[in-house]
């Protein structure tokens, strides 16, 4: 695992403390990326160490994490009661805090959410406050099917709306991924690298908007797709 910013230290219980963050105009994005797969060669690992590395190639600052950082039990509300939180959940939620956005490379797994995401997903939401509200979010995923993992993303768009995140509308899905990423792990085919790498541009250019600009010139920005000029709308 890659990190490009620090792990602050969690707590158990049902809250933790809020990580101090950088509202400095001039720094870069801070983004979250993981896959949503336990297979050590899974195919949406594989895609989300490509996002890291082209959302890095951008300008972001990236955290490029794993499902196991954050290793959690079936979530009980008995044991939730009676222990607190496990551990796990505090970092994964204070990781989430520290990053400006997060980006999930997930399988599709019967048409639908992996366990694994999903139980994250549950336990994460017991943290207060809720770590996924406003948070920008960015969904893909590869499959070997012809779908490409696409079912699975409109099921993992669900809890994490319901939840308040701002879920990205353009999703990336990689069809007959074993056979289209090149050696590097990466999207083979040039017009859908394109595709990739636009998408992840736009997304990052929202991300911005949301950090750094006024809400006006966020707004501007989601619905009606102007693109900032850096140089004159800081300023601004």
């Amino acid at each position: 695992m890659a990190a490009a910013f620090g792990d602050p230290p969690a707590r158990q219980g049902r809250e933790w403390l809020s990580v101090d963050m950088d509202h400095s105009p001039d720094r870069p994005v801070r983004l979250l990326v993981f896959g949503g797969s336990l297979r050590r060669e899974s195919l949406n690992r594989r895609l989300a160490a490509c996002a890291a590395a082209e959302a890095g190639r951008l300008g972001a600052q990236v955290r490029l994490a794993d499902l196991r950082d954050w290793p959690l039990p079936p979530y009980d509300g008995d044991e939730e009661a009676a222990t607190g939180l496990p551990e796990p959940v505090g970092a994964f939620g204070a990781a989430l805090t520290e990053a400006d956005a997060l980006v999930i490379a997930s399988p599709e797994y019967n048409a639908s959410i992996p366990g694994t995401l999903k139980n994250l997903i549950d336990w994460g939401s017991r943290l207060r406050p809720q770590p996924f509200a406003a948070r920008h979010v960015l969904l893909m995923s590869a499959s070997p099917s012809m779908v490409g993992g696409n079912r699975g993303l409109w099921a993992l768009r669900i809890p994490l709306e319901h939840l308040g995140a701002r879920v990205y509308p353009e999703m990336f899905s990689l069809a007959q991924a074993h056979q289209a990423m090149d050696e590097r792990g990466c999207v083979g085919d040039a017009e859908l690298a394109r595709r990739f790498a636009t998408m992840l541009t736009d997304f990052l250019t929202l991300v911005e908007s949301a950090v750094h600009y006024p809400c006006a010139k966020q707004r501007w920005i989601e619905f009606l797709g102007e693109r900032p000029d850096p140089a004159v709308d800081r300023i601004e």
